[in-house]
This record gives C-alpha cells, sequence and structure tokens, in this order.
C-alpha cells in the first residue's frame, strides 16, 4: 500500500511541476518576433497607398476651401435670381 501511495506523490508532483512550468513556455514564445523582411515591405507598401490617397484628398478639401471664400464674397445683385420668371 506505501508503494502506491509513494508512486502517486512522485506523479502529483511530477504534474504539479510540469503544470506551473508552462506558462513560462507560452510567455517565451510571445515575445518573439520572427517578421522578416517581406512583412516590413508589405507593411512599407500598405503606408504608401495609405499616403497616396491622403494627398489628392488634401488637395480636393483646399479646393472646397478656395470656392467657398469666392462664393461668400459674392454680393446679392451678383447672384441669380431664380424667384423671376422666363418671361420678364
Amino acid at each position: 500500500m506505501q508503494g502506491a501511495a509513494r508512486i502517486k506523490n512522485i506523479g502529483l508532483g511530477i504534474t504539479a511541476l510540469l503544470v506551473n512550468g508552462a506558462p513560462l513556455w507560452a510567455a517565451d514564445a510571445a515575445r518573439e518576433d520572427s517578421s522578416s523582411v517581406f512583412v516590413w515591405i508589405f507593411l512599407a507598401f500598405c503606408a504608401l497607398i495609405v499616403v497616396a490617397q491622403l494627398i489628392p484628398a488634401a488637395m480636393m478639401m483646399l479646393g472646397f476651401a478656395k470656392g467657398v471664400k469666392k462664393e461668400s464674397g459674392r454680393t446679392a445683385s451678383q447672384g441669380a435670381d431664380h424667384a423671376a420668371s422666363p418671361d420678364a
């Protein structure tokens, strides 16, 4: 009977050591950075696409601002009279 209890205790001890050591292996593997040069090239290409999309958008916003500035300088007499009939 004592031999079976001793084997059981040894088994429980080994299991406890293995269970407690598992998070150490997981933490070590999570910090590893295995990004190759191709990953960085791909990310740089994505950034280039985003910047290329921002340049025309900024130019369009500047064009809108210039158009609003021109329109606000108009007086009421220069504007079109939509209320007048075409016969008059």
